[in-house]
């Protein structure tokens, strides 16, 4: 039995403001068979209505979006790695039943990623898994978006560095490990306990921001001892109110 064959478009959409979704982003959502979207649940239903928003603004009006199931994951495991793995491989299997039930051979799909699909973003990991099975063939397209991380700079107003000073794009799991060379301008991503309150020195400088680009966007900034806790109250209640959170910041020493 030969292939089933499609051809696969990894979207990059921005931090979540319509206005920031590229041309080249809006010229691959024509003729696409069906947008496939990881359902979080509904805690996270406000994540599909920002997908959703920007498919009616772009996307044919006939647009098919098919909703997966996401697999549970444990977000505090003895073995991070191992988890994130066994993770990946459950959102496989569940797209690979998808690509094989929903879409005809021969056709299109795409996913929309948040910010830039390079960047702290597991998709392109799961396509690999997903190219390697046996039975699928994937044509593979990826569409660059505005990082969220450009966006904040933007949103702030400033430079991402001092002249001629490198930049240090990180978690917040592995800000205590950044090495001194580098620890100079740090941009922090996926930090949900805030990791700069522990290790950062009250006189260093934070530039904060959660949904970047979005009508939800909040912008803090300071010293650290000034706005810590400030963005830490800001943090919890806009979860509290919106039932998930996606923030950034730049830490400079």
């Amino acid at each position: 039995m030969p292939d089933h064959r499609i051809r696969l478009r990894v979207i990059g959409i921005g931090p979540g403001g319509v206005k920031q979704v590229t041309v080249q982003a809006i010229e691959a959502m024509a003729g696409v068979d069906a947008f496939l979207m990881l359902d979080k649940g509904t805690a996270k239903k406000s994540l599909l209505d920002a997908r959703t928003a920007i498919l009616q603004a772009y996307a044919p009006p006939d647009h098919r979006v098919v909703e997966i199931a996401d697999p549970p994951r444990d977000r505090r495991p003895a073995d991070y790695d191992a988890e994130v793995r066994r993770w990946h491989r459950a959102r496989v299997d569940a797209i690979a039943s998808v690509l094989r039930s929903q879409i005809p051979d021969g056709g299109v799909a795409a996913f929309l990623v948040w910010g830039d699909p390079a960047l702290y973003d597991s998709t392109l990991r799961i396509v690999e898994q997903l190219a390697a099975l046996e039975g699928l063939t994937l044509d593979v397209e990826v569409i660059a978006g505005v990082t969220s991380a450009s966006a904040l700079t933007a949103a702030h107003g400033i430079v991402a560095h001092r002249i001629g000073e490198p930049i240090h794009i990180t978690t917040g799991r592995r800000l205590p490990e950044t090495p001194k060379e580098v620890a100079g301008n740090q941009i922090v991503m996926l930090d949900g306990d805030l990791a700069f309150l522990a290790t950062a020195d009250a006189n260093d400088e934070i530039w904060w921001g959660a949904y970047v680009g979005s009508d939800d966007e909040i912008l803090i900034s300071g010293r650290v001892g000034d706005v810590g806790e400030q963005i830490r109250s800001a943090r919890e209640e806009a979860r509290a109110r919106i039932g998930w959170i996606m923030d950034i910041y730049l830490l400079r020493k």
